[in-house]
């Protein structure tokens, strides 16, 4: 699931920062709350919980609504007061326990975009991802743990201290398998 989640004690930040970024990129490209919904492919009421910051929004809508902006996923997310575009240090993801996250430390645009994520993940917990664009890659690198990669073209367990390079355009998956907490580093990049 990837999901901001609202109902999260670690949360709240994050869904204020893009409520008040949606509406502020929304009036300064002069767009109606129905337009933008029509660009993004959204529903006008899902844009418009968006910027109340009432909604579970997940990391996709988010995309779509920074392409409908002509902006970055960053843009959106981190703290509008930030003086460095490149450190969001935010939280974007949270699992079925409090132990299981991924922070989007920073993002830097490159071709297109990059992201550097720290993900951890408690024992037993997964994450599942529907295929990015073509074109997309993660690097992984992890630095506590072993973690399973399922990905299309096969299974691929990656131990502390080593990575893995993939295209993300195919559907994957994050497990821990293992009895400890798994912590790796995750670079997106286009």
């Amino acid at each position: 699931m990837r999901n901001i989640l609202h109902n999260s004690k670690d949360r709240p930040d994050v869904l204020v920062h893009v409520a008040t970024n949606v509406r502020r990129l929304r009036l300064a490209a002069e767009l109606s709350q129905q337009l933008l919904a029509e660009q993004a492919g959204i529903s006008r009421r899902m844009l418009v919980n968006i910027e109340k910051g009432d909604v579970n929004v997940s990391l996709s809508t988010l995309d779509k609504l920074a392409e409908a902006l002509g902006v970055l996923f960053y843009a959106l997310v981190q703290p509008p007061e930030s003086q460095d575009s490149a450190r969001i240090n935010e939280v974007a993801w949270v699992g079925s326990t409090p132990e299981s996250r991924a922070v989007l430390l920073a993002s830097k645009p490159a071709t297109q975009e990059v992201e550097l994520w720290s993900w951890t993940l408690a024992p037993d917990e997964e994450y599942f991802c529907a295929a990015d664009g073509a074109g997309w890659h993660e690097m992984l690198v992890v630095t506590e743990g072993e973690l399973t990669l399922e990905l299309e073209s096969g299974t691929h367990v990656i131990a502390a201290g080593d990575f893995h390079v993939y295209p993300s355009d195919q559907p994957y998956r994050y497990h821990n398998a293992g009895t400890g907490t798994l912590r790796f580093i995750r670079n997106v990049l286009h």
